[in-house]
């Protein structure tokens, strides 16, 4: 059965590129958010198996939003995107209980190879 994931960026090309790589290797995209406050609402709503999250949004932040996702659900499986140069905030990613990270620009067989890892 393909794996539900929610997609978390505020930039809308970055949405479109992670779904266009997740789809075509057989994942469901169940939602998007443009922001941390909408990515804790969405998780709610849509249970996903997997939070793809920027770190760096508008609202709420990626971390932010990741300590309220693991409030409601301790078991919630996050991997972060981070652009290059952001060590100290994929850190605090991974203490506040991300299971791993990806570096923008993607490369499709990292996003791909995360998500296995990760889901199993």
């Amino acid at each position: 059965m393909a794996k539900n994931i929610l997609i978390c960026d505020d930039a809308a090309f970055m949405r479109m590129m992670i779904k266009d790589i997740l789809t075509k290797n057989g994942y469901n995209v169940v939602g998007e958010a443009e922001n941390g406050l909408k990515a804790v609402e969405k998780y709610a709503e849509t249970s996903p198996d997997l939070v793809l999250m920027d770190i760096t949004m508008p609202e709420m932040d990626g971390i932010q939003a990741l300590k309220k996702i693991r409030e409601s659900d301790a078991n919630a499986v996050v991997i972060m995107c981070s652009a290059m140069g952001q060590q100290a905030m994929v850190i605090e990613a991974i203490q506040s209980g991300a299971k791993d990270f990806i570096v923008k620009p993607f490369q499709a067989d990292r996003v791909i190879e995360a998500v296995k890892k990760v889901l199993g």
